[in-house]
């Protein structure tokens, strides 16, 4: 433990304060320090919790000091994306229209990572409403910078804890995934990042007294962000569980026995037959390798269940859906925003009822044809986004640039829709840029995919915190 104390991992912190070889105070003023340090360079932290967690750490080592017995993340700083409820500070979602919504308390997800010990030490950045795209620029909080790149996007929507994890402000980031919002910043600012199955966290998406409608329940979940796969673990296991506040959440065990080795181990290098840049097809080799190698059966597949389907009914019920609150939404983003979501909606036309009602019947059917692969295999590896980092902005810059960006996720499109488990983690780095893979596994098999991942982190190693790229 020679490192800083900002580069150590959550696990190795977490031990440290409980053991009472380091203060909670100590390690909330060390990532305090880094953020003042780097975020004016990459602009991922935007509402900084100083105070907040400085009263935080000062309890806990007054309860440590006091004999009590503290969580497995004691002391572990971590940020939020803008969209998930902090007690007391603005859920802002990046608009200047929500600058005062201050959360009445915690999200549930926020809520649990703080009962295991952990620390929020800041809001972090992401597109506006998490409708403006992929890169996180926000009418608020401005553009934030890949700190690998300043020319390439962290990916987004939860782009700004990606980036902010990367480069050594926390060593975890909570964010949410409804078709790669996890896994893609990770896969671009070389972390680990876990979506989880529908209804293994609880979550509260509310703007407001309202809940989501079907599409908004269904497909998307928070979820953490790490440097290793072990403290995707710790907190992959404070997150799990039930809260009366999410009626979805359901009480699945979070761990149980590992399949006997070997697995197998299904392989789809590209997902419809689209195309994969090199780059990623070598991510996918040295992923498969690795698998190959820790003695499990690697198997290549042609595709995954009906993809085309998957994407089609996909963006059918949630433009359908989106249509009829964009009068309403509209108005509330920044003209600069609206280039995405209205190029989405040209692509996409909403269905009428009949369709929608028996679209929600073929997502049922899609998931009994993943559940069906999974009776042959136990984890499919596939790339998370199927080309390099992109430039900022690339999916509003115009049809080609959409087309290019939303065709690249469509194996996280997929799995979102279909409510599966997953882990993004480095498979290589090419050209000086992390190309991260993702594992696949069954309903509430989170355990099995972590520790698939895990592997692959043994061949690729770790490769973050990084010092951010000088702007150009």
């Amino acid at each position: 433990m020679g490192t800083t104390l900002w580069q150590r991992t959550a696990a190795a912190l977490g031990a440290a304060v409980a053991a009472g070889e380091l203060t909670a105070a100590e390690v909330i003023e060390s990532h305090l320090a880094r953020i003042a340090e780097v975020n004016p360079r990459i602009n991922a932290v935007t509402q900084p919790l100083a105070e907040q967690a400085r009263a935080r750490a000062a309890e806990l080592d007054r309860r440590r000091a006091a004999g009590e017995r503290l969580g497995p993340l004691a002391g572990v700083p971590f940020t939020v994306k803008e969209n998930i409820g902090v007690e007391g500070v603005p859920t802002t979602h990046g608009l200047a229209r929500f600058r005062a919504l201050r959360a009445r308390a915690d999200a549930p997800p926020v809520a649990r990572l703080r009962a295991a010990g952990a620390i929020p030490v800041g809001h972090s950045n992401m597109p506006d409403l998490a409708l403006g795209g992929m890169h996180p620029r926000s009418e608020l909080f401005g553009e934030k910078r890949n700190p690998w790149h300043p020319g390439r996007t962290p990916g987004g929507t939860s782009g700004g804890d990606a980036a902010a994890v990367a480069s050594g402000m926390a060593p975890l980031g909570l964010g949410n995934d409804s078709g790669g919002s996890i896994r893609v910043p990770a896969a671009f600012c070389g972390l680990a990042g876990l979506k989880p199955s529908h209804g293994r966290f609880p979550a509260d998406h509310r703007i407001g007294p309202d809940d989501p409608t079907l599409a908004s329940q269904l497909i998307p979940v928070d979820g953490p962000l790490a440097r290793t796969v072990g403290d995707l673990r710790l907190a992959y296991e404070a997150l799990a569980g039930t809260d009366p506040r999410d009626p979805r959440a359901v009480p699945v065990p979070a761990f149980a026995p590992l399949p006997p080795a070997p697995w197998r181990v299904a392989v789809v290098r590209d997902p419809g037959g689209l195309g994969v840049h090199p780059a990623v097809d070598a991510a996918v080799t040295a992923a498969a390798d690795a698998l190959a190698d820790a003695g499990h059966t690697v198997t290549e597949l042609p595709d995954v269940p009906r993809l085309a389907e998957t994407l089609d009914a996909y963006g059918h019920l949630i433009m359908t859906e989106f249509s009829l609150a964009w009068p309403h939404i509209g108005p509330v983003i920044p003209e600069g925003s609206r280039a995405y979501i209205e190029m989405s909606m040209a692509r996409t036309r909403p269905v009428d009822l009949a369709e929608y009602l028996r679209l929600t019947g073929v997502r049922l059917g899609l998931r009994r044809a993943w559940a069906e692969l999974f009776t042959r295999h136990e984890l499919l590896l596939g790339p998370v986004f199927t080309e390099p980092p992109v430039e900022p902005g690339l999916e509003s810059s115009g049809l080609a640039g959409h087309q290019l960006v939303t065709g690249a996720m469509r194996l996280c499109t997929a799995t979102s829709f279909v409510g599966l488990p997953a882990v993004a983690v480095p498979g290589s780095v090419v050209d000086g840029l992390p190309q991260g893979v993702q594992l696949v596994g069954p309903m509430f098999r989170e355990d099995l995919c972590l520790a698939g991942a895990e592997l692959v982190e043994r061949r690729t190693g770790v490769l973050t915190p990084v010092e951010p790229a000088p702007r150009p």
